[in-house]
């Protein structure tokens, strides 16, 4: 069933799980390109807060958006588990473009079955949920499933908390 906004819905299989403080967040592996260790990051002028610049990987220069940031929580120092998932994404041309996203820490790749994933709760119209595809429930535990696209294609006019 999909969202109610139009967006997309969640699909069972295989998602990159990490997490933002306590909460537990699933991306589709199929977007993911790699993981690496926070490395200092370039700042660029007039970015919204969550941009926080550019790092070079290998020669490419992509921006990183630090999700902690965009999703209105508080923040907390880095430590040696804070990482950079890297993500090639379609862009509007059809092109695909890298993007990196700060989180706290990488878990796992959980697989999730049709049976683990529900839609996304209405939460009523003063809530931003369009970057959640969906909620899968696993070991006791609800982890948000996420599609990155709206979130790192949000304008920089549109930078308040998702929450």
């Amino acid at each position: 069933m999909p969202p109610a906004d139009g967006g997309v819905a969640a699909r069972p299989g295989k998602y990159l799980t990490f997490n933002l403080g306590e909460e537990s967040y699933g991306i589709t592996v199929l977007v993911v390109r790699e993981i690496i260790r926070l490395c200092p990051i370039t700042p660029v002028a007039s970015m919204p807060a969550h941009v926080k610049g550019v790092i070079n990987l290998r020669g490419k220069v992509i921006p990183v958006v630090d999700l902690r940031t965009r999703f209105g929580l508080p923040p907390r120092a880095d430590d040696d588990r804070t990482c950079v998932i890297v993500t090639e994404l379609a862009g509007a041309t059809g092109a695909s473009r890298l993007h990196g996203v700060i989180v706290d820490r990488v878990d796992e790749v959980a697989a999730f079955a049709a049976a683990d994933i529900e839609p996304t709760p209405d939460f009523g119209g003063a809530i931003d949920v369009r970057f959640l595809t969906g909620m899968a429930k696993a070991s006791g535990r609800v982890t948000a499933l996420i599609d990155l696209d709206p979130e790192l294609a949000a304008a920089p006019s549109d930078s308040s908390p998702s929450r």
